[in-house]
C-alpha cells in the first residue's frame, strides 16, 4: 500500500478540509524527476527551474488563477520540499496551496487518485506539471459542462502526432479511441496534458497502485461507453521536457509568444530580472533571459539563452539556443551552442561547446579544453 502525505505548507501539520466547498478545484501533478533535463535536475525538480526567469510552475498557477480558480493541489514526488518552500500556503499568488507527496511513483493516474482526500469539488481539473500551454481554461471547463462529459481532454492539434498520445472525436467532439504514441495516427489531435474529471470518476481509479490514464483509465472508460469529451484547439503547448523545448518556451514565454499572466507586459526580445548586469556592447535576442545576480560582459552575443541567477558571462563569449546554470562561467570568446551547462561549472576561454553538450554541475573545462574548430 503506498503512503501518501498532505501537509499544511510550511506548518508540516495535517490540515483539516475548508468548510466551503469550491465549484472547481485544480490539481498540478509535479512529481516527475525530469531525467531528459539532467543536470539541471539534480538540484532543482524540473517544474522549479527557471522559464523566463520564474519558476515554470509560477506561469501554470498563474494561468490557473487567471481563470479564476483559486483552490490548488500539487501531486509531489521528486524534492517535494522544494515546492512547499518556495510556494508556501499559495497566498502570495492569490491562491489556496496545499501539498500531498507520493512515497512511491504512482504514474498518472495513480497520482490522481492519491490526491482524492483533498477534493471536494465536484469538478476537478488536472494539469500535467511539465506542459506549457496558451489554452483558455475556463473554455475548456465550458466545453465539459455543456457537453455533459464525465471527462473532458484538452486535445491540441500538432504537425507530427506520432510521438504523442493520438486522440481521434466523432462529430460532435466525443473521444472514440485513444491510440499512444501509433506510426499511423488516423488524426492531428494529441493528448495535451490537462483533463477535467467528474470527482466520482476519480474515486473508481485503483487506489495504492500506479496507474496509468493513458494505457488504463481512458480505455476503461470508452470501453465502458462513458462519456469522454474532446476540447480541441490550436493555441500554444509545449512538452518542456527536453533541454531544447526548455530553451524555445522560455523564449517565447519572453517574446509573448506563449501567454503567462505571471509575466504581464514584460516581453521582447530579451528579458533582463533585477540585479544583472548587462556591459556595454553585448547582444541579447530572441527571447534571452538573464537572471538575478547574473553578469554579461561587453561584446557577449546572446541569442535565445537562458542564463540562471549568478552566472557569469564574460566578454565576448556567444551563447545560442542554450542553458547556463546558476552561479555558471563563461570565459571570454567561449562559444555555447544547443548546450546545457550545469549548476557552478566552469567553462574556459575560447571553449566550444556545441550540438546537445552536457556540462554536469561543478565541472571545470580549461581554456581552450573543448574546441570543434580552429577559428576562435
Amino acid at each position: 500500500m503506498t503512503d501518501s502525505t498532505t501537509q499544511d505548507a510550511g506548518t508540516g501539520k495535517h490540515e483539516a478540509p475548508d468548510e466551503a466547498r469550491p465549484d472547481v478545484q485544480a490539481v498540478v501533478l509535479v512529481g516527475g524527476k525530469g531525467t531528459r533535463l539532467r543536470p539541471l535536475t539534480l538540484s532543482a525538480p524540473k517544474p522549479m527551474l527557471p522559464t523566463a526567469g520564474l519558476p515554470f510552475l509560477t506561469h501554470l498557477l498563474s494561468r490557473i488563477k487567471a481563470a479564476g480558480i483559486d483552490d490548488v493541489v500539487l501531486g509531489t514526488s521528486f524534492q517535494a520540499h522544494v515546492f512547499s518552500e518556495y510556494y508556501g500556503d499559495g497566498s502570495k499568488l492569490g491562491i489556496r496551496l496545499r501539498y500531498v507527496t507520493e512515497e512511491e511513483p504512482l504514474g498518472t493516474g495513480g497520482a490522481i487518485r492519491n490526491v482524492l482526500d483533498q477534493l471536494t469539488a465536484d469538478t476537478i481539473l488536472v494539469f500535467n506539471g511539465d506542459v506549457l500551454g496558451g489554452t483558455d481554461v475556463r473554455q475548456v471547463l465550458d466545453t465539459h459542462r455543456t457537453s455533459g462529459a464525465d471527462v473532458t481532454m484538452h486535445l491540441v492539434r500538432v504537425s507530427d502526432p506520432r510521438a504523442f498520445g493520438c486522440v481521434p472525436t466523432d462529430a460532435t467532439g466525443r473521444v472514440t479511441d485513444f491510440l499512444e504514441k501509433t506510426q499511423d495516427p488516423p488524426t492531428d489531435q494529441i493528448n495535451a496534458g490537462a483533463y477535467v474529471f467528474r470527482r466520482a470518476i476519480i474515486e473508481d481509479f485503483p487506489a495504492g497502485r500506479p496507474v496509468s490514464v493513458e494505457r488504463e483509465v481512458f480505455p476503461a472508460l470508452l470501453s465502458s461507453n462513458r462519456h469522454i469529451q474532446g476540447h480541441v484547439d490550436h493555441s500554444y503547448w509545449r512538452d518542456m521536457g527536453t533541454p531544447e523545448d526548455f530553451v524555445r518556451g522560455s523564449a517565447d514565454l519572453v517574446r509573448g509568444i506563449a501567454p503567462s499572466p505571471a509575466l504581464g507586459d514584460r516581453r521582447g526580445e530579451s528579458l533582463v530580472h533585477e540585479g544583472a548586469g548587462v556591459a556595454p556592447g553585448a547582444l541579447l535576442i530572441g527571447g534571452t533571459v538573464v537572471g538575478r545576480g547574473a553578469e554579461i560582459g561587453p561584446g557577449a552575443r546572446l541569442d535565445g539563452a537562458v542564463v540562471f541567477d549568478g552566472a557569469v558571462i564574460e566578454a565576448g563569449a556567444v551563447v545560442e539556443r542554450s542553458i547556463i546554470g546558476f552561479g555558471a562561467h563563461l570565459g571570454p570568446r567561449a562559444l555555447v551552442r544547443d548546450t546545457v551547462i550545469g549548476d557552478g561549472a566552469v567553462i574556459g576561454a575560447r571553449c566550444e561547446l556545441l550540438r546537445g553538450a552536457r556540462v554536469w554541475p561543478g565541472v571545470t573545462i580549461p581554456d581552450n579544453g573543448v574546441r570543434f574548430s580552429s577559428d576562435i
